[in-house]
């Protein structure tokens, strides 16, 4: 607006923000404001009203809310995954916070001793700020056509609510051990809010990006029968992990890389340990024989994590190694680990267990799971065809399959709501 451009204005807000920053709002005065923007303190009063309507200013020319707020509702018709629009707000709104981290400390500890109508005027901000945000999300979400059990505005106030809460805890502790880095926090936050507070419509495919109808795989689906996909429900899979990290860390790494990246047996004896990388925002193998690709090795396996991307089952197995083979499992003559012999570890740690047809778990259930997981989890078929390797064909049973859980899903909301 044309008062922002005021230059006398923006003097007044630049010398506050250099003030509150360092003294905080409390112990700053309006003549120290005026002296060092070079003005009479008259003139701050007929701009802002007093010390606290300056406050407000400094806030909202800082961007943390209307600029945020714009530049987001553009940014919504770039993109249709709702994992990206939430962290791309997420980490959006902690670098406009971290412009003012100082006046973030003062406004928590002084707010009590604003003036009733100027506290008034920061929630208007904070509720101005969120209806940014809520048609953001409406955007993204028509976009997406997605469902979500909340309506976009309460969204919007459960997510700002988490970014303030920790912008607070930051900036005003740095001994805390509630998350291990900014990086963290923010995967959690998303991931919470996908698996609690958004869902597929129920005739779409629960792909968050690429979004594919439910009526285009129907096209998919075969003439004639094929196997059904027997993923495994999410407490065997914790147990098989359990079970697999009490024999040994090479037995966790192998379990952890089998539901962790989705690879066919095979494929898994035929690593090297110079195949994996990994680094603080990914952790991937590079598969060089057979489909030739890049594949991911999850943290999330079934809603449970499982370490960071650089300390994991895989990672402390790798780190434990004194030995020169390039191999990356090893058998007891530490030769390279032969399929036959990781179907054998397979069935030790299963031994005892049923899945929920009644038989043993088998090992190609480890990689079945993990396609139906991303599936749920918001991945396209498009995508996972890239992940796997496979051709359209071998992806039928696997999107019936996540159209059937999905349903029950459904239902099971459904009767919990009645």
């Amino acid at each position: 607006m044309p008062a922002q451009r005021n230059p006398t204005r923006q003097r007044l807000i630049h010398a506050a923000l250099e003030l509150f920053a360092v003294q905080g709002v409390t112990d700053t005065t309006t003549r120290q404001i005026a002296e060092l923007a070079e003005v009479n303190e008259v003139t701050l009063f007929r701009h802002f009203g007093n010390k606290h309507g300056l406050l407000l200013a400094v806030i909202e020319d800082a961007g943390v809310f209307a600029d945020l707020g714009q530049t987001l509702i553009r940014q919504a018709n770039q993109t249709s995954s709702i994992y990206q629009a939430l962290k791309d707000y997420a980490t959006a709104c902690l670098a406009a916070i971290d412009q003012v981290p100082a006046v973030v400390r003062s406004v928590v500890g002084e707010a009590g001793q604003y003036p009733a109508k100027n506290r008034e005027a920061i929630g208007r901000g904070f509720t101005q700020a969120n209806r940014y945000v809520a048609k953001y999300f409406e955007t993204v979400i028509k976009r997406g056509q997605l469902n979500t059990h909340l309506p976009a505005e309460k969204l919007a106030s459960l997510l700002n609510g988490m970014l303030l809460g920790y912008a607070v805890i930051e900036f005003t502790s740095e001994f805390h051990q509630l998350w291990h880095d900014r990086d963290d926090f923010l995967e959690n936050l998303v991931t919470l809010f996908l698996q609690g507070a958004v869902s597929p419509s129920s005739d779409l495919t629960p792909a968050f990006s690429g979004l594919v109808p439910f009526a285009s795989l129907e096209v998919l689906e075969p003439a004639i029968a094929t196997e059904p996909i027997a993923d495994l429900p999410a407490p065997l899979v914790h147990a098989l992990l359990q079970r697999a990290k009490k024999l040994g860390l090479q037995e966790y790494a192998i379990v952890y890389v089998l539901f962790g990246a989705g690879l066919s047996p095979a494929e898994v004896s035929r690593l090297e340990r110079s195949h994996h990388s990994s680094d603080p925002h990914q952790q991937s193998l590079h598969i060089t024989q057979g489909a030739m690709r890049q594949v991911p090795v999850n943290q999330w396996i079934m809603g449970k994590r499982y370490g960071s991307y650089t300390r994991n089952p895989l990672t402390q197995w790798l780190r434990s190694r004194k030995d020169n083979q390039p191999a990356m499992f090893l058998n007891q003559a530490e030769q390279p680990l032969a399929e036959s012999e990781l179907r054998q570890l397979w069935q030790t740690v299963a031994e005892g267990l049923l899945a929920p047809d009644g038989k043993p778990p088998v090992i190609e259930q480890a990689q079945q799971t993990w396609c139906i997981d991303l599936l749920m989890r918001g991945i396209s078929l498009t995508d996972l065809r890239l992940l796997t390797g496979w051709d359209a064909v071998k992806l039928q049973p696997y999107a019936a399959r996540t159209r059937e859980k999905t349903a029950l899903e459904q239902a099971i909301r459904l009767d919990q709501k009645a």
